[in-house]
C-alpha cells in the first residue's frame, strides 16, 4: 500500500472510507471479526495482517488457545480445498499423459 499511497492516494483514501463504513455497519462483535480476519490473513499469506489480527484478537478477549484452533481450522480447510481443486485440475491425468491436454502456460 505504500506505493499506492504515494502514487494513487485517492485510492487508499477510498479504502479507508470503505473500512470506516464497514465498521459502522458491522453486525458481529470485535472478537468474531478479528477471528475472521485472522483466518483470512493466514489463507492470504499476509504476514502483516496475520500479526495485526492476532494481536487485535487478543485485545478483543481471544485466547492463544482459541487462535491456535482457528489456525488449525484454516490449515485443515485449506488442505481440503487445495486437495479438491488439485484433483479437479488433474482429473484428466490420463489425457494429460497422453498429450491431449495443453497447458496455456507453455511457450
Amino acid at each position: 500500500m505504500r506505493m499506492l499511497a504515494e502514487f494513487f492516494p485517492e485510492f487508499t483514501e477510498k479504502l479507508d472510507e470503505i473500512d470506516e463504513l464497514y465498521k459502522e455497519k458491522r453486525k458481529i462483535d470485535e472478537k468474531t471479526y478479528q477471528f475472521i480476519c485472522f483466518a483470512l490473513s493466514i489463507k492470504a499469506r499476509s504476514r502483516p495482517c496475520v500479526l495485526k489480527h492476532f494481536k487485535e484478537a487478543l485485545e478483543a478477549g481471544a485466547t492463544v488457545e482459541e487462535l491456535s484452533y482457528i489456525f488449525a481450522l484454516v490449515m485443515r480447510e485449506a488442505a481440503g480445498a487445495d486437495d479438491c481443486w488439485t484433483h479437479d485440475v488433474l482429473g484428466d491425468w490420463k489425457e494429460i499423459i497422453a498429450g491431449n491436454v495443453k497447458c496455456d502456460c507453455e511457450k
